[in-house]
């Protein structure tokens, strides 16, 4: 049986965030978005509960991802596409593909995977069922769809050898499992891992801790979960905010990092739109990073 959880939950920033997401650990700091504002945000050790912002965007943030030899930049699921963030500012866009969709669309989620690749999803601003993609952005710079007829892609996640990618649908209350080809990206599935009831709440931003278990942030449902490689659930945490958005395990500390949002709430509590920590049985692991070669011409 699942245990359930009431773990002392703190606020470790009370930022009042519309829509925080997309919490990574990257060396000894923990960055993360506030995607409708476009904010770039870290929180590095000992720093207390003071972040600093590290870039604003004119258009929505979803994710990003490090860069790998370049300091301080960025892959980002952005607006309609994919950019560069650099660290004096600038922008490089890769590709805007959301731009040749039928309706105004924006980019969700996203996280680099152990072989060096970019994933990252889309979605309608109106929620329409099956306008969104999943994308994936190779070494070259190249972004390839790779799924579509999904809703609101969360959550890319996955496993340490790079052979699992665990993807949330969360309007569709499903998480898929697809197997990932770690030398050309290419996916076969995908499958239903998990699939949630509406009482429960929707699947939102998730992570793979050591162990190979997912982590699951629930939507509406006020909680984080755990499920073991076969989805059977181990372990609830309830949360004091309703909106849980991603979650983030720390690589050494067995603590739990959560972002969660107000955006749509018509009585938040206290702690939404605040990044929370908690006790956790697992540990994570730091943020893969993209292994971007772009040519000079580019």
């Amino acid at each position: 049986m699942a245990a359930a959880a009431e773990a002392t939950t703190t606020v470790t920033v009370q930022g009042d965030y519309e829509l925080a997401e997309g919490g990574r650990r990257v060396g000894d700091r923990y960055v993360y978005v506030d995607i409708l504002s476009g904010r770039l945000f870290e929180l590095r050790d000992g720093a207390g509960q003071v972040p600093r912002q590290l870039a604003r965007l004119d258009v929505p943030l979803g994710a990003v991802a490090p860069v790998r030899h370049r300091p301080d930049a960025w892959i980002a699921a952005a607006g309609t596409g994919i950019a560069l963030l650099s660290a004096d500012g600038a922008v490089e866009w890769l590709d805007r593909p959301e731009d040749r969709t039928p309706l105004p669309s924006r980019m969700n989620d996203g996280v680099a995977d152990p072989a060096g690749r970019f994933w990252a999803g889309s979605m309608a601003y109106d929620g329409t069922p099956g306008a969104g993609s999943l994308y994936r952005t190779d070494h070259d710079g190249t972004v390839v769809r790779v799924l579509d007829g999904l809703t609101i892609v969360n959550g890319p996640a996955f496993t340490a050898d790079g052979r699992t990618l665990y993807l949330a649908d969360t309007a569709a209350g499903i998480i898929h499992r697809c197997r990932v080809d770690p030398a050309t990206g290419d996916l076969t599935g995908p499958e239903t891992f998990v699939r949630f009831r509406g009482e429960e709440g929707s699947p939102d931003g998730m992570t793979v801790d050591d162990e190979d278990c997912l982590w699951v942030a629930m939507w509406g449902g006020g909680a984080v979960r755990r499920y073991d490689p076969t989805g059977r659930l181990l372990h609830t945490l309830t949360l004091p905010a309703p909106q849980p958005t991603s979650v983030c395990l720390h690589p050494s500390d067995l603590r739990i990092l959560i972002t969660t949002a107000q955006h749509g709430l018509k009585d938040p509590t206290p702690a939404s739109g605040a990044v929370l920590s908690a006790p956790a049985p697992a540990k994570g692991r730091d943020a893969c990073s993209w292994h971007g070669e772009i040519p000079a011409s580019r």
